[in-house]
């Protein structure tokens, strides 16, 4: 064999120099697509002028919400033994709200408009009115984060109690509520994965069903019966007030074969009949002298209903809807049953709805353009909102900091301070509100810091449950703020 003598090594990494070099003067910022994949790589200039570190945000003062006293004793409540409840859960107990806040809801007369006419319903609801608030979100308010503080602090100043709907089957973990299905229960989205053909939703984007939709001869041709169940209890985690409860509602549609339903409530049997089998949307109703353990749903039937979610909620009060869609950009209402959900929106009465939305596309939008594309096309999905439920009014919540890595560190990706700022200009136009979680967080490069105190994940996009917490106040401070102003214009 041949040896190696020293001048082959010198010629063999002065070619790998030479290569390296050319391969610098052709990369693009800091990364090159290599099968696919974003690979970072330092460029000639970085390697000349090696770039500064990223300087770190101080969020001292902007952590510094009290989050501490958001509990409260839940309400008494008459237990009679009769399945029936007295009519008297959903008090406020809530103190005295400010005009002060670190960061305010942004919008123009119309918007202004349409959040002073929630703020009457508002009012309502502590007098013994029903009022329902939806948050949509993607992942960024998955399992509860984020809406169940919100919900806490709205229940606890203007009443009410219970989660509000939760889905048919839930797939990932949450803080308020433990839910059990047989395994022949199978989810159905409008946002990814196997949909519905019916695409029958409701105000949910998510279903379940335990046989697959069938057509006429196929559900002739069905003769075996099936059984499958769903349960359901509080959590010890969940706030006082989700835990709290005496209605318990049950949303449906598309049975089309007769279905038997059992409900209990631990080992009690408390309802027991069929199902309407006219293929419409129907809700099942149940009442409570005092919050239910464990629910218990048994069906049997050869075809499955659509099961398009629950409500545990109390007699009356504000009720806050976690709808937390994975991967989604909002831009779902293409892609849902418009008759089924209008109609779920009135029977809920849902009079505010929170679009959380933004985050998933920031990684994918390279350029001005892109970002005007999702801006428009998010747009027209508040067009469709207020078409669907004209009486509601609309407060978007953009995206927080998303950090991605660079030669200097953590950075906030390029493009998303004017997706920010596209995201507001669309949400005026159409007459929503909106909040600004990017700078209510402390704006670019802000991320690090918040992982740094243990606020969000080591994903740089997520906040942690006390993260969440300290956002939501923020949020709610705003919002408080604006209801005091109104409220002192009005007496």
């Amino acid at each position: 064999m041949k040896q190696l003598q020293p001048f082959h090594v010198l010629i063999y990494l002065a070619g790998i120099l030479v290569l390296l070099s050319g391969i610098s003067f052709l990369v693009k910022g800091d990364t090159i697509d290599l099968f696919g994949m974003d690979v970072r790589f330092l460029t000639f200039n970085d390697a000349l002028t090696p770039p500064k570190p990223v300087e770190k945000k101080d969020i001292t003062e902007i952590v510094k919400v009290d989050t501490v006293n958001v509990e409260d004793i839940a309400a008494d409540t008459t237990i009679k033994n009769t399945f029936e409840s007295d009519g008297k859960m959903g008090a406020p107990t809530g103190g005295t709200l400010t005009a002060e806040a670190a960061t305010s809801l942004q919008f123009n007369e119309k918007g202004q408009e349409a959040l002073h006419a929630f703020f009457e319903k508002l009012d309502g609801a502590a007098k013994g009115k029903k009022v329902r608030v939806l948050h949509y979100g993607d992942s960024q308010i998955e399992g509860d984060r984020m809406t169940s503080y919100i919900r806490q602090r709205l229940q606890t100043q203007f009443g009410g109690f219970g989660p509000g709907t939760i889905p048919a089957k839930n797939e990932y973990n949450t803080i308020t509520f433990k839910q059990t299905c047989s395994p022949n229960f199978s989810r159905y989205t409008a946002f990814g994965g196997t949909s519905l053909k019916s695409r029958k939703y409701g105000s949910m984007n998510t279903a379940a069903r335990f046989t697959p939709e069938m057509d006429s001869v196929q559900m002739s041709a069905s003769t075996t019966l099936k059984e499958a169940f769903i349960e359901i209890e509080p959590t010890k985690t969940a706030y006082s007030r989700a835990r709290t409860y005496n209605h318990a509602k049950m949303f449906y549609t598309s049975c089309f074969k007769p279905c038997k339903i059992k409900v209990y409530n631990g080992t009690t049997l408390v309802h027991e009949d069929s199902l309407e089998n006219d293929g419409k949307y129907h809700v099942l109703s149940l009442e409570f002298p005092s919050t239910p353990g464990k629910l218990r749903y048994e069906f049997s039937s050869t075809v499955s209903p659509t099961i398009i979610g629950f409500s545990l909620e109390s007699d009356y009060g504000v009720f806050v809807d976690n709808i937390g869609m994975r991967g989604s950009s909002g831009t779902f209402f293409g892609k849902i049953d418009h008759n089924s959900a209008s109609k779920m929106y009135a029977d809920l009465n849902v009079e505010m709805v929170i679009m959380q939305f933004g985050g998933n596309g920031v990684p994918y939008m390279s350029d001005s353009s892109s970002v005007r594309r999702y801006a428009k096309q998010f747009k027209g999905q508040l067009h469709t909102l207020k078409k669907l439920r004209p009486s509601a009014s609309i407060i978007v919540i953009g995206p927080s900091d998303m950090s991605m890595q660079a030669a200097n560190g953590r950075v906030t990706y390029k493009m998303l301070p004017f997706l920010v700022q596209e995201m507001t200009r669309v949400s005026k136009d159409v007459g929503a509100c909106y909040w600004d979680l990017f700078s209510a967080m402390g704006g670019e490069n802000s991320m690090p810091s918040w992982v740094e105190k243990g606020l969000a994940g080591n994903d740089y996009i997520h906040f942690t449950n006390r993260g969440a917490s300290i956002a939501s106040q923020l949020f709610f401070d705003a919002f408080a703020a604006e209801y005091v102003k109104w409220k002192q214009r009005t007496q």
